[in-house]
């Protein structure tokens, strides 16, 4: 998904799997299509949209990454 920012494959830096740690999670929808239910996306719509998201948002995860949504939390519900 790197192509849909715009950016290069070069950027994407594999790691090893640390000890312990899943390697797949999937689920099995049989049961709910069974029942009607259909996913509203699939995953390149889904993705696509999230990156979007996180783009028209920029304001909100930087936040996070600062820290100062923390300060937020601080004064509601310091004790």
């Amino acid at each position: 998904m790197v192509k849909t920012l715009g950016k290069s494959e070069d950027l994407i830096e594999f790691v090893k799997d640390r000890l312990g740690h899943d390697k797949r999670y999937a689920i099995d929808p049989t049961k709910l299509e069974k029942l009607g239910w259909k996913p509203t996306y699939n995953f390149e719509t889904g993705i696509a949209q999230t990156i979007q998201w996180y783009l028209d948002n920029q304001e909100w995860w930087e936040q996070i990454l600062s820290g100062e949504y923390q300060n937020y939390f601080e004064k509601q519900y310091s004790l």
